[in-house]
């Protein structure tokens, strides 16, 4: 198993290619023709963090965070993220991030946390935009069938609950080969008429690659006429944040006592409370401000989430309570919900749980 074969799995679980913007995720340190003696799993990669993976035999870590944000300018160990990065450098130690691309997937943090706390009905709160994509290609007739079960086997026309979606026009493509050409149908310096079929297909962009090649590998045509183009359809699988219900209603009160209770907390700071039942609840691991509004807009109850500050408690507008539990406190279970993602994966490889509680917060 090399730190490739490592990634290759990793992405099959949360595709890099839904993470944010801003962020930093991949392979942060290390090489992918690296043969991989063990995974240790964690929230945070820090020294002792390095230390453990190195007494458990790990040359490769899987971290939620990254610990290389912004760009390094030198690698003295003025400070905590360059003494991590160069211990793990001088032990041959991988670093792998995975952070929003794990935020975005429906089975990634927030879906976590909404098992931690028995929810139920989940739906992603704020779907992310420009992840769906068609692809319009134009096949001779009789290869037609062909080619779209070529192309559904390896996920396009997927849409929600169904799959192999297509749409499909009989039309007549005309082309004329110069003397540099090999045609498949029809001979070099003639218009030849052929009776086509234009296929339509939407699917998701980290499969980009693998349709396209699909496509060149099974189409006759020397020459593949094609078009592809971004949709601005929300994407109902991808997205930050999950609104979901309780099984039961419970008053404000006993939900945050239910709230301290599964997410093992000591300390919440919430809003006024409304003297409302609590039945949907809106969650988002980590740094969630931006989603308040949302959370409003999906008719939340309450919004569980962290790093709120003094007036964004103002915004709940008295119309929803606001939770915030802490930024490690919830997504303290992403590292074991990703152990148990990555051993489906490659069930008989050396895959370790950190048992290092990374939370730099104290409460006194």
């Amino acid at each position: 198993m090399l730190v490739q074969d490592v990634i290759n799995h990793i992405q099959e679980i949360a595709p890099l290619k839904y993470a944010e913007d801003f962020d930093n995720v991949g392979l942060l340190i290390g090489n992918k023709k690296e043969e991989v003696t063990g995974v240790l799993v964690t929230l945070d990669t820090i020294e002792t963090v390095v230390d453990e993976a190195i007494a458990n035999n790990c040359n490769f870590i899987l971290s939620f965070h990254p610990i290389i944000f912004k760009g390094l300018k030198s690698l003295t160990g003025k400070n905590y993220v360059e003494r991590t990065v160069l211990k793990a450098i001088k032990h041959n130690i991988a670093i792998f991030a995975i952070h929003t691309a794990l935020d975005n997937h429906q089975n990634g943090v927030n879906s976590m946390i909404c098992d931690q706390l028995n929810l139920k009905n989940q739906h992603i709160l704020i779907p992310q935009k420009q992840t769906i994509k068609k692809l319009v290609t134009f096949v001779p007739k009789k290869e037609a069938q062909k080619l779209r079960e070529a192309l559904f086997n390896v996920g396009a026309g997927h849409i929600g609950n169904y799959n192999n979606c297509s749409f499909n026009i009989n039309g007549i493509g005309t082309f004329k080969a110069n003397e540099k050409a090999n045609p498949s149908i029809g001979n070099k310096g003639e218009i030849h008429f052929e009776e086509e079929m234009q296929i339509s297909v939407t699917y998701q962009k980290h499969l980009e690659s693998k349709i396209l090649r699909t496509l060149f590998e099974t189409h006759s045509y020397e020459e593949v006429a094609y078009e592809i183009t971004t949709l601005d359809n929300l994407n109902q699988n991808i997205g930050m944040g999950m609104v979901a219900e309780l099984e039961n209603i419970l008053s404000e009160t006993k939900f945050l006592d239910y709230l301290k209770n599964k997410m093992k907390v000591t300390n919440i700071r919430h809003s006024q409370f409304l003297n409302k039942p609590i039945k949907k609840v809106a969650v988002l691991g980590g740094s969630g401000s931006f989603a308040i509004n949302a959370a409003k807009a999906a008719g939340a109850d309450v919004f569980v989430t962290s790093d709120l500050k003094y007036h964004d408690f103002f915004t709940a507008e008295n119309n929803i309570l606001l939770a915030d539990i802490g930024h490690y406190e919830s997504e303290q279970f992403t590292k074991n919900g990703l152990v148990a993602l990555l051993k489906k994966k490659i069930p008989n490889f050396a895959i370790i749980l950190s048992n290092i509680n990374t939370n730099p917060v104290k409460y006194f």
